[in-house]
């Protein structure tokens, strides 16, 4: 029996013994610090990959936000462009990232039943079972929810701060506003410096003062990357569980990429709670939302009328074809 099972079963005074051992990588080959940098890049593409198959085989026209033609009328940069910042963002991150890998503690395990028991001691109600799976599980769950609070702060004040000045807007922010209508492979599409600053600086930061361990790192930098963008997608999914538990989603983000709502909704990317604070929160995101939504479903019922009318057409070809024949 082990002493978990032993201390799971029975009541003991005695400490259960310490055998530190470093800690194996989640995947073999690849240290944990270093799949920290690499699966939010492939989570990014990956994801952003999703939401090309729908908008290239349409197959999700009633959840969009914005007519598909508004992409290339409105929006003022080039895929190409906003791929090529993209790319350059993901560098300069990985760089960053990998030099800090560098002071990043060897990482133990073998104590875990010992931080269970010492946790037992100073709370003795608190069963070894619970003591255990929260120094297993709950804690990191904790750290990392504190890490979406830094990263909300950080980004906030900074994005507010980079539209109040009209030098800082101009020189580095109005970039990522050349995206009228966002979408998902252009969450990333920013001025580098700010990219550096806002997104790779910010969660670093956050990763920094929270403690964060590699493996904790990973859900942290995977998760935001998957929020960011779900934020820019340009649709809102039914089922989609970042727009379900968050209220900060790809409505509310759009709404700060419209003229109308440029100087508010700087949240980004979890909650809403400091553009509530603030007042700086789109007073009419409810009427938007309808909006938007009666927008799409007209469209929606020409893109099936056309559709119908291109299915008739090729078999009437495909029929005038046979005849010939």
């Amino acid at each position: 029996m082990s002493s978990h099972q032993f201390l799971i079963n029975q009541t003991t005074l005695a400490a259960p013994p310490v055998h530190l051992v470093e800690k194996p990588s989640l995947i073999n080959g690849i240290p944990d610090n270093i799949l920290a940098l690499i699966a939010p890049v492939i989570a990014y593409y990956s994801y952003s990959g999703f939401f090309y198959v729908i908008d290239t085989l349409e197959i999700a026209e009633l959840y969009r936000i914005h007519p598909p033609e508004e992409v290339s009328s409105r929006n003022k940069a080039t895929k190409f462009d906003v791929l090529k910042d993209v790319v350059l963002q993901h560098f300069i991150q990985s760089v960053v990232g990998y030099i800090f890998t560098y002071f990043d503690p060897i990482q133990y395990t073998g104590d875990e039943e010992y931080q269970a028991w010492k946790l037992q001691q100073t709370l003795p109600f608190l069963p070894f079972d619970v003591a255990y799976y929260w120094n297993m599980y709950g804690w990191s769950c904790l750290k990392i929810g504190l890490a979406f609070l830094i990263i909300d702060s950080w980004q906030y004040w900074l994005h507010r701060i980079m539209h109040l000045n009209k030098t800082l807007y101009k020189r580095f922010h109005s970039r990522h506003h050349r995206l009228y209508v966002p979408y998902a492979f252009g969450a990333l599409y920013n001025d580098p410096f700010e990219g550096f600053l806002l997104d790779t600086l910010g969660t670093g930061i956050a990763a920094i003062v929270t403690q964060l361990t590699p493996r904790e790192s990973i859900v942290l930098y995977t998760f935001s990357t998957l929020k960011t963008v779900d934020d820019h997608c340009g649709y809102s999914l039914p089922y989609d569980p970042f727009q379900i538990l968050f209220p900060n989603n790809s409505i509310y983000h759009d709404i700060h990429h419209q003229q109308f709502g440029i100087k508010t909704n700087f949240s980004q990317p979890f909650f809403t709670h400091w553009d509530v604070f603030s007042n700086t929160r789109y007073k009419e995101i409810d009427e938007y939302r309808e909006k938007q939504k009666a927008i799409t479903i007209a469209k929606y019922k020409e893109f099936l009328h056309d559709r119908e009318i291109a299915k008739q057409k090729k078999k009437a070809e495909i029929y005038k074809d046979k005849k010939t024949d």
